[in-house]
């Protein structure tokens, strides 16, 4: 990942995309000069800016995903004010006025042309990103979207329906990329690997049948049918992941977003999640210094690697002298961590105090900043891997995590458990082999005591979850594989989000800080900039409503940990 993709740099500079940017639009904007359109662009160009738009939308939802799940903080004391219609319009505008409006256009050319790989891709990034829209919101708009000029105000179409038609969609991206046609000039993702494309769309069907399990009796055959035929995204050389740049200018920051927040020169701007440290610094987790950067070495109000007590703090971390919430179990992460990772607590919404030379930064995985080999140094810009790491979006090993859910709601524990193992493995080996990019880390495996973890460690790790396993009864069996399902989507969390709305693991998960914090987000409220333009969408009234396929029990019953 050290070389810089120039092409991808400089085409991105030639259509003045912004990426990451925090600016919104709404579906009425398609004549926007700043957008391609059929008279200004041309398929190639078209191509760049939907592959740049659906990395962003990937990056933003994912991030969404892992702030209810704990993967990443969560700063609101309530879930509906957390995620207000506010807070999703620039996803919302990413879809609908950039990727599926240039989608329309470019389908045009891309016929005209005869370049079916074209069509076949965007077949498969608009079926992704439907279903992701639709396991946030649930209904939205499909049949009559990006149609102004006959429906200037869209109507919603049922989300099960848009599943459906995403699900078919994945077949047709499916047909046309093993059509003959035309390679893209730029493929960020597969570099023009045909049969990487078409292992990804079967995957995102084996993920689409995970989510229906319990809505479509059926669900699990149509699984088995893709897992048992072995053509999936099976290993990491197939993995579905955007590789940012290090390029940073007034033009562009081309860097991963968690990179761009945490390595300024005024040190970290974003705080990790306390239980997220807590539950692998506990578990020995192998990952934990390639996830996680330390820029201090002891947390106020908690011990240091060797022990030692840590003085509290009230001016950088106003909790370490007070006592712990009433509500909050007595082995609840609280506060602070040991040995130095400092964040916060899931739904804690203070003050910013002087602490962005203290607070744990984003580490080497995935967003190529700096790992932590015990140097304790603060952050600053051009660390580590200079921010050019991924947004993982379909990995190897979160396939394997899927075939381990199947294999466990199946009943078949034995084979839940090898899936379980093999999933750890392929996402350990992954995160390790990000070490390399922070040049000044050091990863000699020979120096006693070094932060490198051995392959009989990573094997112990492993096998010690395993046999956890496998002694485990049934409510053991889902909250460990919850668990290491968790662990191993840092840097995406939808994948995450939807397993605790069909599960309800784990249930270990700390609570939100505020004692009634209001109902968890079985669904996201309308974007502001659409709900409030669109005379046919009507406001939620809450962040209660289910989609389709989760029928567990209603809030706040389901689920548990909230």
């Amino acid at each position: 990942m050290k070389n810089i993709n120039k092409i991808k740099f400089l085409l991105v500079l030639f259509l003045g995309l912004s990426i990451f940017s925090c600016e919104t639009t709404d579906l009425d904007l398609l004549n926007d000069p700043n957008q391609i359109t059929v008279e200004n662009g041309n398929l190639e160009r078209y191509l760049v800016s939907i592959q740049v738009d659906f990395a962003n939308f990937a990056e933003a939802m994912g991030r969404n995903g892992a702030q209810l799940t704990r993967i990443e903080q969560m700063s609101s004391i309530s879930y509906a004010n957390a995620f207000d219609p506010g807070s999703t319009n620039y996803e919302w505008g990413l879809a609908y006025q950039g990727m599926f409006s240039d989608m329309l256009n470019a389908e045009q050319l891309a016929i005209e042309q005869g370049a079916n790989k074209h069509i076949g891709v965007m077949k498969i990034l608009k079926a992704y990103t439907l279903i992701t829209l639709v396991d946030y919101f649930g209904d939205v708009p499909f049949s009559e979207a990006t149609n102004l000029a006959d429906f200037p105000n869209p109507n919603l179409d049922d989300d099960a329906s848009v599943y459906a038609a995403a699900i078919n969609m994945l077949d047709e991206g499916i047909m046309f990329v093993n059509e003959e046609g035309l390679n893209l000039e730029n493929d960020f993702y597969y570099n023009n690997d045909f049969d990487k494309w078409r292992k990804l769309a079967k995957t995102l069907k084996m993920n689409a049948y995970v989510n229906t399990r319990l809505v479509d009796g059926d669900a699990m055959n149509k699984f088995n049918a893709i897992a048992n035929s072995g053509d999936f995204i099976a290993t990491t050389a197939d993995d579905f992941q955007f590789t940012w740049d290090i390029v940073n200018n007034n033009e562009i920051d081309a860097r991963h977003p968690a990179y761009s927040a945490d390595y300024t020169s005024g040190g970290a701007t974003r705080y990790r999640s306390n239980y997220f440290m807590d539950m692998m610094l506990n578990d020995n987790d192998p990952r934990i210094r390639y996830y996680f950067f330390r820029q201090n070495e002891c947390t106020p109000g908690n011990f240091d690697a060797d022990g030692v007590a840590c003085a509290n703090n009230t001016q950088q971390l106003f909790c370490s002298a007070e006592p712990r919430p009433i509500h909050y179990t007595a082995g609840m992460v609280f506060c602070s961590v040991a040995s130095g990772y400092w964040g916060r607590d899931h739904g804690f919404q203070g003050g910013i105090p002087p602490d962005s030379f203290a607070r744990t930064a984003t580490g080497v995985y995935p967003a190529a900043g700096n790992y932590d080999d015990d140097r304790y140094s603060t952050t600053g810009l051009e660390q580590g891997g200079q921010g050019a790491g991924i947004t993982p979006i379909m990995l190897a090993s979160w396939a394997h995590f899927m075939v381990a859910e199947m294999n466990l709601a199946g009943g078949n524990t034995g084979g839940a458990n090898t899936y379980l193992q093999q999933a750890m493995q392929i996402s350990i080996d992954k995160v390790m082999s990000f070490g390399s990019e922070d040049p000044d880390a050091n990863l000699d495996t020979t120096d006693e005591g070094g932060t490198v973890p051995t392959s009989t460690e990573v094997s112990n790790y492993i096998s010690s979850v395993s046999n956890a396993f496998a002694n485990g009864n049934a409510n053991d069996k889902w909250e460990i594989y919850s668990l290491q399902q968790l662990k191993a989507h840092y840097g995406n969390g939808t994948d995450t989000y939807n397993m605790y709305r069909r599960i309800g693991y784990p249930k270990s998960l700390q609570i939100n800080i505020e004692p009634s914090p209001g109902n968890f987000v079985r669904s996201f409220l309308y974007p502001a900039d659409e709900a409030n333009a669109n005379s046919n969408i009507t406001q939620k009234a809450n962040v209660n409503a289910q989609i389709f396929w989760d029928n567990n029990p209603a809030s706040p019953a389901f689920p548990s940990a909230n």
